[in-house]
C-alpha cells in the first residue's frame, strides 16, 4: 500500500558523479534535498575507469571545482597516480588525469553526502514520476513509498533501461551486475519525455599476480603533481605505478576471425558510442594499418589486487575476451576478474 514518505524541494535520482554534483549544489544553495540511489554502497561509483580528468574531461573537473563542487577534493584526497597528459602538444590540449582508488572514492563521497546539511541520501528504487495536480512532481518507489518534489534531476547513468552485452548474450541490467531502472525507464515513456539510447563500455579487470611485468614499460606519475582542486588543500600524492604493452598480430587475427560474434558489428547493439573511448574491435578495424594498439594496465585500488586495462573495451564473447588478451604480452597467463562488456541506455534528451 503506497503511504506519503517525505517532500523536498529537489529530488535527485541517482548518485553517480552528476547525481552527488547536482544534490550537494542545492543543498548548498539551501534548498532541501533526497538523492536516490538503487544501493547506498555504490554512491559515486566508477564502473569504468577509475579516474578522474583526461581530454576535456580534466578541464570540466576544474570548473566544477571552481563552481564549489565537489569531484576535484574527492579526486584529490584518493589519487594513486597523477599525470598531466599531451604535453607534446600545445597548452590547450593539456590534461590532467589521475588514476584514483575506487572504493575509497565512493567512501568519500558518500561521506560529504552524509554531512551535508540539508541533504538525505535513501536507498530506494524510485520506479515511477508523476505531475502532482499543484504542478511539483512525485516519485513513487518500489517499495511503495511517495515523495515529492517541486523538481525532480534525472542522473540515473547507465541504469535506466541498462542493457548488458557479451557476444551472443545480453540482458538488462546495470553496471557492475547491478540491476537496471527499467521501471523508470518505462515511466518516462509514459511521460513523453525524449531520450536517446547511448552506447558504453568497459575492459575486463584482472588479477594483478597473474600479470607478467618483468617486460613491461613502467610509467610513474609527473614528479611535481598539480591538484585538481584550487583550493589546494589537499596534496595528492604517487602511491602505485601504471604499465604499457601492447597488442600485436595474433590480437588482430583473433578479433577479426571472431567480428560476426560482436554485437557492435552484428548489429545487435542499437546506440551512439563515445567517440574518445572505441572498443579494441573498433580500433581494429578502424585503423586496420596499425601494426598494434597501445594497453595501460592499471591500479584499480591501494588495497585490491584488480587492474584495468585501459584500451582494451570489448563486448565479444567470453572466450573470445581470453584468448585475444593472452596474446598480449604480460599478460600471456592472466586471470579475468571481471569479464568486460558493452551496455547501452537511454539518456534524457530534455524535461520540464
Amino acid at each position: 500500500m503506497q503511504y506519503f514518505a517525505k517532500s523536498y524541494d529537489v529530488i535527485v535520482i541517482g548518485a553517480g558523479h552528476a547525481g552527488i554534483e547536482a544534490g550537494l549544489a542545492a543543498a548548498r544553495l539551501g534548498a532541501q534535498v533526497g538523492v536516490f540511489t538503487i544501493n547506498m554502497d555504490w554512491v559515486g561509483n566508477m564502473p569504468c575507469n577509475p579516474s578522474i580528468g583526461g581530454t576535456s574531461k580534466g578541464h570540466l573537473v576544474r570548473e566544477i571545482d571552481a563552481l564549489g563542487g565537489e569531484m576535484g577534493k574527492a579526486a584529490d584526497a584518493n589519487t594513486l597516480q597523477s599525470r598531466i597528459l599531451n604535453l607534446g602538444k600545445g597548452p590547450a590540449v593539456h590534461s590532467l588525469r589521475a588514476q584514483i582508488d575506487r572504493r575509497r572514492y565512493s567512501e568519500y563521497m558518500k561521506h560529504v553526502m552524509e554531512l551535508q546539511d540539508g541533504l538525505e541520501i535513501v536507498q530506494a528504487e524510485v520506479v515511477d514520476l508523476t505531475r502532482t495536480g499543484d504542478g511539483r512532481w512525485q516519485c513513487l518507489t518500489r517499495l511503495e513509498a511517495v515523495y515529492q518534489a517541486d523538481c525532480v534531476i534525472l542522473a540515473t547513468g547507465t541504469f535506466l533501461g541498462g542493457r548488458i552485452y557479451v557476444g551472443d548474450v545480453s540482458y538488462d541490467g546495470g553496471p557492475d551486475g547491478m540491476f537496471a531502472a527499467t521501471a523508470l525507464a518505462a515511466s518516462l515513456k509514459r511521460l513523453g519525455v525524449p531520450t536517446r539510447r547511448f552506447k558504453t563500455g568497459t575492459p575486463a579487470r584482472v588479477n594483478r599476480k597473474s600479470v607478467d611485468f618483468s617486460n613491461l614499460e613502467r610509467q610513474d606519475g609527473d614528479p611535481h603533481i598539480v591538484p585538481f582542486s584550487f583550493d589546494g588543500e589537499i596534496q595528492p600524492q604517487n602511491k602505485l605505478p601504471c604499465y604499457i604493452t601492447y597488442t600485436n598480430s595474433e590480437t588482430k587475427r583473433i578479433i577479426l576471425e571472431n567480428l560476426h560474434r560482436s554485437p557492435l558489428f552484428s548489429g545487435k547493439i542499437d546506440g551512439k558510442g563515445p567517440r574518445y573511448c572505441p572498443s579494441i574491435e573498433d580500433k581494429i578495424v578502424r585503423f586496420s594499418e596499425k601494426e598494434r594498439h597501445q594497453i595501460f594496465i592499471e591500479p584499480c585500488g591501494e588495497h585490491t589486487e584488480e587492474m584495468y586495462l585501459q584500451g582494451m573495451s570489448s563486448s565479444l564473447p567470453e572466450d573470445v575476451q581470453l584468448k585475444l588478451l593472452r596474446t598480449v604480452p604480460g599478460l600471456e597467463h592472466v586471470q579475468v576478474m571481471r569479464t568486460a562488456y558493452a551496455s547501452t541506455a537511454p539518456a534524457p534528451i530534455s524535461a520540464r
